[in-house]
């Protein structure tokens, strides 16, 4: 009867789970489930909230992170955000008044990072920050 119990358990956890979407859910229901396994194999509650347990912290800890980073990914505020860090090549000189860079296909305006820089075209520059509708650039080196 503890089997039928645990097994009813961890199909409620992983059902409650398309709800949540966090994986802690998905963790305590396969844990349940281990726990129903133990439950039929040894007959014994304490050796089945034992495997529960274990399973549990062991999912929680190792599997959980794991698999949030694998199906989240890194998280990006917006589309302004994701283009801080890229690369953009000068298409006009670009220096603190402003400029011209190819970045991801479409033309922008920009200006450099160092009010001392002056940056060529044909340059690969890195993205700093965006402000406004003006790209803020650094080339290595320049």
């Amino acid at each position: 009867m503890a089997a039928l119990i645990w097994l009813i358990g961890g199909v409620v956890l992983i059902a409650a789970e398309i709800l949540s979407g966090d994986f802690f859910l998905l963790m305590l229901g396969v844990s349940a489930l281990s726990a129903a396994g133990a439950e039929a194999a040894f007959g014994n509650t304490f050796v089945s909230s034992a495997v529960f347990a274990l399973v549990a912290l062991g999912l929680i800890t190792v599997a959980r992170p794991v698999l949030k980073r694998r199906l989240h990914g890194a998280h990006i505020p917006d589309n302004i955000a994701a283009l801080v860090g890229g690369t953009a090549t000068v298409t006009s000189t670009v220096d603190h008044t402003g400029g011209r860079i190819k970045l991801r296909g479409e033309v922008w305006s920009a200006r450099t990072f160092d009010a001392t820089q002056v940056i060529e075209p044909g340059t690969t520059v890195t993205v700093v920050e965006i402000s406004g509708a003006t790209a803020v650039v650094w080339a290595e080196g320049g």
